[in-house]
């Protein structure tokens, strides 16, 4: 019979067993581990919350052990607040690929309310996370230098489009940039994270591909609407 107390590894062994799997972690490719974290942190916490999240469950989406979780991040909170700048970069640059100020206003601004309704549709982790984040007062929001910076040129492209379009005549000259932006997004936003309980009020079914699509095509033809003298 096996002695149970023989099979068992001394603390002291597992501890350098440990650093050495981190250290060769680490040496084998650091940018793509921290990469990895992230992008499990980021579907661990959608799922789950910030409150249910577990630091263990991160660290196995990535493959790696949890002790690197510390080693880049520091602590939950530390991630959480990481993988809310990852999920608003990714959505920052990507209104940048759009190249709004190469576009005349009107096609530049119908573009944008086109790609925040198709984001959204498209990466349900934002939503869950930013209504995840709002429980939480947006306290890691208002924690992060580095998203209060991607917003600002975001709200400077608005004002550049809005203020080219009034030049034209085909805007209004009274917009103010931070409120349209708010509009825009408002309109995709509501309707996805309450798309169960308003197909449930209205007794039909709004997650259907055709039903989104005629919504989308609602959405730009309302907010430009609103945006005509």
């Amino acid at each position: 019979m096996a002695n149970p107390a023989s099979d068992r590894v001394p603390a002291k062994i597992q501890a350098r067993v440990q650093a050495r799997e981190e250290g060769t972690e680490r040496r084998r490719d650091p940018v793509a581990t921290k990469a990895a974290l992230l992008r499990a942190a980021v579907a661990e916490f959608a799922a789950k919350g910030l409150a249910g999240a577990r630091i263990d469950e991160i660290a196995q989406r990535a493959g790696v052990n949890k002790q690197l979780v510390y080693h880049y991040f520091g602590s939950k909170d530390e991630i959480y607040a990481a993988a809310l700048e990852t999920v608003y970069a990714e959505i920052r640059e990507r209104e940048k690929a759009l190249h709004l100020g190469d576009l005349p206003p009107l096609a530049a601004m119908e573009r944008l309310i086109g790609f925040s309704f198709d984001y959204l549709a498209e990466h349900p982790e934002f939503l869950a996370l930013l209504n995840d984040e709002n429980r939480q007062d947006a306290r890691h929001i208002r924690g992060s230098e580095r998203l209060e910076q991607m917003h600002s040129p975001l709200v400077s492209l608005m004002q550049e489009t809005i203020a080219r379009g009034a030049g034209e005549g085909v805007f209004r000259r009274d917009l103010d940039p931070v409120q349209l932006y708010i509009s825009i997004a408002g309109l995709s936003y509501f309707f996805f994270s309450n798309n169960r309980t308003l197909s449930a009020i209205f007794g039909r079914a709004l997650d259907t591909p055709k039903v989104v699509a005629e919504r989308r095509r609602h959405i730009i033809a309302f907010a430009m609407g609103a945006l005509r003298p």
